[in-house]
Parts: C-alpha cells; sequence; structure tokens
C-alpha cells in the first residue's frame, strides 16, 4: 500500500523492528512487538502481552495518546465491512464492563481490516 493509501485511511502492516524503536519507552522490559498495523499517522500494535492504539495528535504527530488494552479485558470486538456504496470499514472494541465500545476506528475499503480481525481472534481465546 501507498502513500494514497495512508491518506484515504486504508491501514497497512507497519514494520516491527521500526515499531519496537519508536515504542520503546512504552514496552515493558521482555515485551515484544507480535505484528502492528499503521494507519496514517495512527498504529494499531499488537505486542506478546497487550494490544496499544497510539494515536499521533497534532500537527507534527509528537505528541500521542497510547491506549493500552491488557487482552485479557476484551470482552468482545466486532468488524463492518466496507460495502459498495457505504465505503468505511469499522473496528470496534469492548473492554470488561463496558456498555459501549472503548475502540472505534475507521478504515477505507481496505483488506487489512480482516487481517486485524484474525489477530484480535487469536489473541482473546
Amino acid at each position: 500500500m501507498g502513500f494514497l493509501d495512508a491518506l484515504l485511511g486504508n491501514a497497512s502492516t507497519a514494520n516491527k523492528e521500526d515499531v519496537t524503536e519508536e515504542l520503546s519507552r512504552i514496552l515493558v522490559d521482555g515485551e515484544e512487538v507480535d505484528v502492528a498495523f499503521k494507519l496514517v499517522r495512527d498504529l494499531i500494535v499488537f505486542t506478546d502481552k497487550r494490544l496499544l492504539m497510539v494515536d499521533k495528535q497534532g500537527l507534527t504527530g509528537k505528541k500521542a495518546e497510547y491506549h493500552s488494552i491488557p487482552y485479557k479485558s476484551i470482552s468482545h470486538f466486532s468488524i463492518e465491512t466496507a460495502g459498495r456504496f457505504d465505503l468505511d470499514a469499522e473496528l470496534k472494541i469492548w473492554i470488561s464492563g463496558a456498555e459501549f465500545p472503548a475502540i472505534e476506528k475507521l478504515f477505507r475499503k481496505d483488506d487489512s481490516i480482516y487481517d486485524i480481525q484474525k489477530v484480535l481472534a487469536a489473541v482473546c481465546v
């Protein structure tokens, strides 16, 4: 996927080594990045311990919010795939005890939503 896909909101697989280096101050000792997806400037990162949602903010993207969700706290998730006229796909993640999703991410018509769903299904067994 290229630059245009990123601008349109399509996720792409991110390089694990680059993500590990970028998150070196966030990851705990021994924690490893399993797979990561880049969505424009944001990241969806699956480690061996938790799910990290990185929301880069501001004009330069230097300000960031790091949302850490232990896998055991994810009660369920859903994906809504894009259709012919509705080009947005959506990922929703609920945490234990919450009535509404804690995470909602929009994607453009793109197969990466299926890849993210497969990883979530594997870690939330």
